[in-house]
């Protein structure tokens, strides 16, 4: 049985302008062959969330999976169209925007979160200096941590008008939206290196418990993966993003481009 879930309209906002990342800038992006800064991968994936959640509601926020794959960048001011359809308990989701496919992915809510042991995800922090990134910063098999984060109070609040959600079960309920922890996934990277214009390509997230207002967020993260493609430099990452030390709130891969095929034959 298909069925529809209704859409939902974001006049997109570029959060990451004035960021380490110049990929965001507009300047530099362009020298990458795009109109403009991209709209963080991240928070395109948090509009994307909002269909899940709507039809779920926060049973989604404790064991919900989802998948986010980026196709086309998203531009700061463009109203973005994300819309669902769901068949046989998959919510196939798509986000458009300026007439093109931006983005794909899919969601789910499984019976029960699986369990995950702390113990075996390797907690280390970040490194104490930073230096420019190459191939032995994501080094196979490396573990990696961040530095904790926290979104309480005015930056949550700020943080649900820049991501423009409307569900006030976020502030009713004192929880976090799930949109944070891919945020998280990003610290990794960039907590760990110096990087340049850098791409987040993609994200597949369990979550296994609703995180609330103020926790302190970091993650456990693993390389499982650092190839080229096509000439871009990628890095694949396995993690547990973990609240306050002790709670375990989403199991994540994560897929970023870290060195473009430009900057990578530099």
């Amino acid at each position: 049985m298909t069925s529809r879930i209704e859409p939902h309209r974001v006049s997109a906002y570029n959060t990451s302008k004035h960021s380490e990342n110049k990929m965001h800038d507009d300047t530099v992006a362009k020298r990458y062959g795009f109109a403009g800064g991209l709209v963080p991968g991240v928070d395109v994936m948090a509009y994307m969330m909002h269909l899940p959640v709507a039809k779920w509601g926060r049973d989604f926020l404790e064991r919900g999976l989802i998948e986010a794959r980026f196709v086309k960048p998203v531009y700061d001011g463009e109203l973005a169209d994300v819309t669902g359809e769901e068949r046989n308990g998959v919510l196939a989701i798509q986000v458009e925007s300026r007439g093109e496919l931006c983005a794909t992915g899919t969601a789910s809510l499984p019976t029960a979160a699986p369990s995950f042991a702390l113990s075996d995800f390797v907690d280390v922090a970040a490194v104490a200096e930073r230096k420019p990134v190459d191939a032995n910063s994501y080094a196979l098999g490396k573990w990696l941590g961040a530095v904790p984060r926290s979104w309480a109070a005015d930056a949550a609040r700020e943080y649900l008008a820049d991501i423009r959600e409307t569900e006030e079960m976020y502030a009713r309920e004192g929880l976090g939206h799930p949109g944070l922890l891919p945020r998280v996934m990003n610290k990794v990277l960039v907590d760990n290196a110096i990087m340049g214009p850098w791409i987040h390509v993609g994200t597949r997230m369990q979550l296994l418990s609703a995180g609330r207002i103020g926790d302190e967020l970091t993650a456990r993260a693993k390389v499982v993966g650092n190839y080229d493609k096509k000439g871009h430099r990628f890095v694949e990452l396995d993690a547990l993003v973990v609240a306050n030390g002790t709670t375990p709130l989403a199991h994540c891969h994560h897929i970023a481009i870290y060195q473009p095929r430009q900057q990578a034959a530099a």
